[in-house]
């Protein structure tokens, strides 16, 4: 299973041209973070967003023990990260649906080096940072990294560069008015088996560290990771880091990759078999289930990686084509073939009616909150049925 990537799609015919080329990521131009000042100590410690509460007005004693009410079920929560490629329509969705989301994570800082993290464009953006706080919805943007094997193992296991490096990540959360940092670092997942503890050790130190440098400052911890399962995510030391973090966030996507064979991105036995593990070793009111609102466009016998298609764009191709609409009897999840220009092509994508197939797993272990990859790429029913408990 492969990491998450910037989704790239390739063009079809014209007829579609023009509402998939709006995917392809604006050029990955560097805003400097270390160019961006740290706020002034005092704005460092203070609460991010104050709000005075009035006191709760004094009721009289009952003359009688009154009934006890049952306790009111927990409201399914939703976060989502925001794709800087797609910024404007993303951002959009959030405002749409602020009244479900609790954290909004734009894609927006990627590390280079310990001591360098740059933005993509729109990284930042105060409209968008103010728009969503003012809408109750906190902003805690995900910084992630592409570096070369073994790159991110070295900081992560050197003291000094990971001292370094949570200084760095400090000075991004101090730029703007941040609710906290995301940590999506994936590049140590296939560490060889020899050297691997101490990777996982060393991410491990550099979470609990860099968690209590933010917890010092009044931020958020958020990481995300991959699952853990039997034959992967053994890189990730889930207790350390659920004690660690105020969320971990499981990216519960891409059991088939793009740059794999067809088939779909989730499964209920895939969901369970993550879940089992999660909830063994991290806090239920830490544990973000990640789901998919896009999808993998194969094209039969051909190498290379499959087209990226969002769930919107999945359900209007196949309406284009004339497929019929189906739900997999094993995963849940829709799919269905076509062809062009003599090539057979399979699209395996995930929506509404998949996720409702899902929700029952997590409501099998106690997980009422989520995160969704990606804002703008889902269909309207989603949000419809993210608000069942």
């Amino acid at each position: 299973m492969a990491r998450r990537h910037t989704p790239a799609p390739r063009p079809r015919r014209a007829a579609r041209a023009g509402r998939i080329s709006r995917w392809v990521p604006k050029v990955l131009a560097a805003l400097a973070v270390l160019a961006l000042l740290p706020a002034p100590a005092a704005a460092r410690t203070a609460p991010s967003d104050p709000t005075p509460s009035d006191p709760a007005p004094s009721a009289p004693a009952p003359s009688a023990p009154a009934p006890s009410a049952p306790a009111p079920e927990k409201t399914r929560t939703v976060s989502a990260w925001l794709p800087y490629w797609d910024q404007d329509n993303a951002y959009r969705s959030a405002l749409a649906h602020a009244a479900q989301l609790r954290t909004v994570s734009p894609f927006w800082y990627e590390t280079r080096s310990a001591g360098e993290i740059s933005g993509f464009p729109g990284a930042g953006d105060r409209t968008i940072i103010d728009g969503l706080r003012a809408k109750g919805v906190q902003v805690v943007p995900t910084v992630m990294e592409q570096l070369p094997p073994g790159a991110l193992a070295a900081v992560m296991t050197s003291a000094e560069q990971r001292a370094a490096h949570i200084d760095t990540l400090l000075a991004v959360v101090r730029s703007r008015a941040y609710d906290g940092l995301d940590i999506d670092y994936e590049s140590i997942a296939p560490t060889p088996e020899p050297t691997y503890p101490a990777v996982r050790d060393g991410f491990a130190d550099f979470v609990t560290e860099l968690c209590a440098r933010l917890h010092a400052a009044d931020k958020q911890c958020v990481v995300t990771v991959s699952p853990k399962t039997r034959t992967t995510g053994r890189i990730w030391d889930y207790k350390r880091l659920g004690a660690a973090a105020d969320r971990l966030r499981v990216m519960a996507y891409n059991l088939h990759d793009a740059g794999g064979t067809p088939g779909p991105l989730s499964s209920p036995r895939w969901y369970d078999e993550i879940l089992t593990r999660a909830t063994a070793e991290v806090p239920l009111d830490k544990l973000e289930m990640g789901l998919p609102a896009y999808g993998w466009d194969w094209t039969r016998g051909k190498l290379g990686r499959a087209g990226h298609v969002t769930s919107r764009e999945a359900e209007a191709l196949r309406r284009e084509v004339g497929a019929a609409y189906a739900l997999d009897p094993d995963s849940r999840t829709p799919h269905f073939t076509y062809t062009e220009d003599g090539e057979e092509h399979d699209v395996w994508y995930q929506d509404a009616r998949g996720v409702a197939e899902h929700l029952p797993v997590l409501r099998k272990y106690g997980v009422r909150d989520t995160v969704l990859w990606a804002l703008g790429f889902e269909e309207p029913e989603l949000w419809r049925t993210l608000e069942t408990p």
